[in-house]
């Protein structure tokens, strides 16, 4: 089984096949994915690439890391595999805990 690359700092127009083709001068790759908001379609500017074994992974890994590609410094690393629970997003969500509850906020008295 291959492994799997996380791959920040992309330009936004970037495209999937553009990934692929790039990170083919590593080795053999599996498959490349650019990661897009669900609502607007548009990239978040990163995405993961798997490559055929971990050796062209740390090939790549050594490659492109802090390389530029577009105009912007790339960050690649390996991928962390994707925790239980879903979402990430709101109120407190591993974020260092919530506003909620008693003397939660401000608030002025009269």
């Amino acid at each position: 089984m291959g492994k799997k690359l996380f791959v920040g700092g992309l330009p936004y127009a970037t495209t999937s096949d553009e990934l692929k083709n790039h990170f083919m001068a590593a080795g053999n790759v599996v498959s490349a994915q650019i990661i897009t908001d669900k609502f607007s379609g548009r990239s978040k500017g990163f995405g993961f690439v798997e490559m055929s074994s971990d050796e062209e992974a740390a090939k790549a890994v050594e490659m492109f890391n802090g390389q530029d590609f577009g105009g912007r410094s790339l960050a690649v690393n390996e991928a962390r595999p994707k925790t239980e629970g879903g979402s990430r997003g709101g109120f407190g969500a591993s974020r260092g805990g919530s506003r909620g509850g008693f003397g939660g906020g401000r608030r002025d008295e009269y």
